[in-house]
């Protein structure tokens, strides 16, 4: 497991990230922890890789980023697909907020983050009823 996901080696970049979020990472972190979304945990600072996820569902292999200013500009969205494509080839899923809309419309956020988790919950359930099926 520690082949890509939370290696060693990249245990300083987490810590430093975790010590470092920014208000809206923070605002957000707060509704996420603790199991408080339809029972799921989620992680902050989780590496895959040498990327950091700013959070991540590891049930449902879903990470959520928070994204600033910066990512407008034209490189930082290359390297930022770049980046994503790399981590889905792992199976992870990606929901993307900008900083404005967690820090003036979290609620609106975490709708639309509850929405993701139940459409995934639906789907893993499809999974499993096939699978249980095939096995009968």
């Amino acid at each position: 497991m520690t082949l890509y996901y939370n290696k060693t080696s990249e245990k300083g970049k987490r810590r430093f990230l975790r010590s470092h979020m920014t208000r809206p990472e923070v605002s957000l972190w707060l509704r996420l922890k603790g199991r408080q979304i339809l029972g799921y945990k989620f992680r902050r600072q989780y590496s895959v890789g040498a990327f950091v996820l700013d959070f991540y569902c590891p049930a449902l292999k879903l990470a959520i980023e928070i994204d600033g200013e910066s990512h407008d500009k034209p490189k930082a969205r290359e390297s930022d697909r770049e980046r994503q494509e790399y981590i889905e080839q792992f199976g992870i899923r990606f929901i993307r907020f900008k900083n404005d809309d967690v820090e003036n419309h979290l609620e609106e956020v975490i709708t639309s983050i509850q929405k993701v988790l139940n459409k995934s919950e639906m789907r893993r359930g499809l999974r499993s009823l096939t699978s249980s099926a095939s096995q009968c």
